[in-house]
């Protein structure tokens, strides 16, 4: 039997840090429940580990004892990183000894997944240098300034490269539990637990879940004027290349600045207000895809298409009948 360790962070804990572990425990421990009914082996032996006697959140609200020390695990084979708070900086505390003996494991033949933002007790151990990773779109900007060795994909629901798996945010955790529970186990064991925890399986984006709000966690003072300028006229038809001569700056150099500043360049951020205030519409008010299309600059209906799907990873009329008032149920 393979061993799955939950790591129980001993700091920097939020509520959706429980979630996590709680979730996690309880799915795989379904699994293998599920295994044995059918007369198979369970595939894992589940623990929760940690470097304290317990972890606590909001003053002792919530408190979690892991079943054992991290140091007493010698061997381990999937280490599960539930998500942390979001102010994260470095690991504190005992969490400084979870993240070196992630390192550790993972060495010694150890598969790595993170949940949401326990991405940045991974990235903290330089495993995910150079490797992509998905986290919630909230704290994509921060994870790109504290390790900007890690290729963010914040689209991205899951990752999954060289045995470390990374996921998005809220409580998208769950797509991740079964997308491991398939890996590990088998088709059969994984769509058992969606059916029985009501998640959905399959889904790959978290796109559509993204709330736009503009990189503005930097220091370049004329690429925050120039998002300013874009978020206040993009609906007018707007030149690169003239905003770049306002502002007294080459083109190329503009376009340098601004991808490292926002990870985006001009075009792309121009294109995601306007899809971001598209979505808006959609959402709150009647008016149909071409009346939000013009709306929001765009006048031909196959780009305004392709840049939304690319953006939201659904349709505009996919994206309305999904989110728009006018369908909710009550």
């Amino acid at each position: 039997m393979k061993h799955l360790t939950i790591l129980v962070p001993a700091a920097q804990t939020s509520f959706n840090t429980f979630a996590c572990i709680g979730g996690a425990y309880d799915i795989f421990n379904r699994a293998n429940t599920f295994r044995k009914a059918n007369g198979k082996e369970p595939v894992f032996h589940v623990e929760l580990a940690g470097a304290s006697e317990k972890s606590e959140v909001n003053n002792g609200l919530l408190t979690i004892k892991p079943e054992v020390y991290i140091s007493s695990v010698r061997k381990t084979d999937l280490i599960i990183i539930p998500a942390i708070s979001h102010d994260f900086k470095k690991p504190e505390k005992e969490n400084a000894l979870l993240a070196s003996w992630i390192e550790k494991q993972y060495k010694n033949g150890a598969e790595v997944a993170s949940m949401c933002t326990g991405a940045m007790i991974l990235a903290s151990t330089g495993l995910l240098d150079g490797k992509n990773c998905s986290i919630h779109w909230g704290s994509a900007d921060s994870l790109r300034n504290l390790f900007p060795k890690v290729i963010v994909k914040p689209d991205s629901l899951i990752t999954d490269e060289h045995g470390i798996y990374t996921n998005g945010g809220g409580y998208s955790f769950l797509n991740l539990i079964i997308y491991l529970i398939e890996k590990y186990y088998d088709r059969e064991t994984a769509i058992y637990c969606s059916k029985i925890y009501q998640i959905e399986i399959e889904r790959q984006k978290q796109s559509a879940f993204t709330i736009f709000t503009g990189q503005k966690s930097h220091e370049d003072e004329v690429v925050k004027k120039a998002q300013a300028y874009l978020e206040d006229n993009f609906r007018e038809k707007i030149s690169i290349e003239e905003l770049s001569q306002k502002f007294a700056v080459g083109r190329r150099n503009f376009d340098r600045r601004f991808i490292k500043a926002t990870g985006n360049t001009p075009i792309e951020y121009l294109q995601r207000v306007k899809i971001e205030s598209a979505k808006k519409a959609f959402e709150a008010t009647r008016k149909n895809v071409n009346e939000v299309m013009y709306e929001v600059g765009y006048s031909d209906e196959k780009a305004f298409r392709e840049v939304f799907k690319k953006i939201t990873g659904l349709s505009p009329l996919g994206y309305k009948k999904k989110y728009s008032k006018e369908t909710a149920v009550y």
